[in-house]
């Protein structure tokens, strides 16, 4: 028996407002433990909880830059489990009239595109944080409650069970990665929390129709981890369908470390909450108007924008990709081409060499020390011949460590590149007379035997002469 994995995500997306969903605490990461907390969000009798206008606002905006219809009227419910780390004994979510529902995002996975449908995308508050005194609450000998992230404003994004592999649902929440730093409603700092998702995985025989039965996996806040979960947890319940056996509806925990999922508790249902209507929060009315004010505010949008530099400059489907994948890279790159540089250099370079030395550093785009405008000016050396790509590289490395602007570094290092015809000629006479094996191959028809003379020159002029015109100079001299 084949089978086909149905796989849909639960992401939780946590919101950059400087204050609680419900309380005027702050949401700020990393503070002392228990200190932005207050009777409102600690669950204290006879406190009521006032909406933070900034949420309904980034509900709204994340529901429009996914192709969502608006409800323009709906409600927060009380979502009721028992957890330690959630002091109400209830979540203020919503439930049957959210904020967002019925959109789609499209995907690039497998060298395809996919639409995955949205069910809903609705407002709540996270809960509080276990810290357990072991590595894990089976080796730990207490466990103590840091309440500071209760009641930070959640977007819970859900989607269809529209994928079928692991890299399918990795370019999904890549994708709503980077609308929601598009729209700027989130930091989507995977590390700290700020992104994570529910996966649900089931196996159905292919050519099916019918649903398997599902198993969820929680709180997975990278996308190796979501990957890994993924496979590992269809192979699972592949080896248990083809033995005999039936997958139980459960919620699993994945141990990254040993790369196993492994149980947890029965998965709740729907019922199981006993949802009701939040009495203390009225219904929020959204006027057309204001859906179209928000509307009017979303910025240009990572499809939108890789359209736009496929055909203004060219680049390829797969650059465009890699460029629009983030609004700072995107915003860099824009940058850079406005000191009037080359598009393709510019995400050849912003690809290449910018991006290793960012992923070496550990630093992100935004803090890059090369700043847009220098990188524009040193692609305009290249450009007017001043360096070549060659001596550029050399440049830039200097360059991240000098803040001084390329013209200077290139003219004090001496790295101007030798365009003069008359001592490109002598070297190249030099670089012949010298390899008479390599003018003898050549000569016979290995066509890549010039690339030692090349470098012969290149030697010789400490990497300074213009590479055209050597390559030129040798073909010309060659063929006579």
């Amino acid at each position: 028996m084949k089978y086909e994995a149905v796989i849909g995500l639960e992401i939780h997306c946590e919101l950059k407002t400087k204050t609680k969903i419900f309380c005027g605490c702050a949401t700020a990461f990393g503070a002392e433990q228990n200190t932005h907390v207050c009777p409102v969000c600690l669950g204290m009798p006879g406190v009521l909880p006032t909406v933070n206008k900034r949420v309904v606002e980034f509900g709204i905006k994340a529901g429009l830059a996914t192709n969502c219809e608006i409800n323009k009227y709906s409600k927060f419910d009380r979502k009721n489990y028992y957890y330690p780390d959630l002091p109400k004994n209830w979540q203020t979510s919503q439930y049957d009239l959210p904020i967002a529902e019925h959109g789609w995002v499209d995907i690039d996975a497998g060298g395809k595109k996919k639409r995955i449908r949205l069910t809903r995308i609705h407002m709540e508050e996270d809960a509080g944080k276990l810290v357990h005194s072991g590595t894990t609450i089976k080796d730990s000998s207490s466990s103590n409650v840091d309440y500071n992230r209760t009641g930070v404003p959640l977007l819970e994004i859900v989607s269809e069970p529209d994928m079928r592999s692991a890299e399918e649902a990795r370019s999904y929440m890549e994708k709503i990665k980077s609308i929601m730093e598009y729209i700027d409603v989130s930091n989507c700092r995977m590390e700290e929390g700020n992104l994570r998702a529910d996966i649900n995985v089931s196996l159905r025989p292919v050519g099916s129709k019918e649903l398997g039965t599902r198993t969820e996996m929680k709180n997975i806040n990278s996308f190796k981890n979501l990957e890994d979960a993924i496979n590992y947890e269809i192979d699972r319940q592949e080896e248990v369908l083809e033995d005999g056996g039936h997958i139980v509806q459960e919620t699993r925990t994945f141990d990254p470390a040993r790369g196993i999922t492994l149980s947890m508790r029965s998965k709740e249902n729907a019922h199981d909450y006993r949802y009701m209507p939040e009495p203390d929060l009225p219904p929020i009315v959204t006027s057309e108007e204001t859906i179209e004010k928000y509307r009017s505010e979303l910025p240009e949008l990572p499809d939108a924008r890789r359209a736009r530099l496929e055909k203004e400059y060219g680049l390829s489907d797969y650059d465009a990709g890699i460029i629009t994948s983030s609004r700072a890279m995107a915003e860099y790159f824009d940058a850079v081409v406005a000191t009037g540089a080359d598009p393709k250099l510019a995400a050849n370079w912003i690809m290449g060499d910018l991006a290793k030395n960012l992923n070496e550093d550990g630093i992100d785009i935004a803090k890059s020390p090369v700043s847009a405008e220098r990188l524009g000016k040193m692609i305009g050396l290249i450009m007017k011949d001043t360096i070549s790509g060659k001596i550029a590289k050399k440049v830039f490395k200097e360059m991240w460590t000098n803040e001084d602007d390329p013209e200077k570094i290139v003219k004090d290092k001496g790295l101007v590149q030798i365009t003069d015809t008359g001592a490109i000629e002598a070297a190249v006479d030099a670089a012949i007379a010298a390899n008479p094996k390599a003018v003898e191959e050549y000569k016979g028809g290995k066509k890549k035997a010039i690339g030692a003379l090349v470098g012969q020159v290149m030697k010789a002029t400490r990497g300074k002469a213009n590479p055209q015109m050597v390559n030129k100079m040798l073909a010309e001299k060659l063929a006579d």
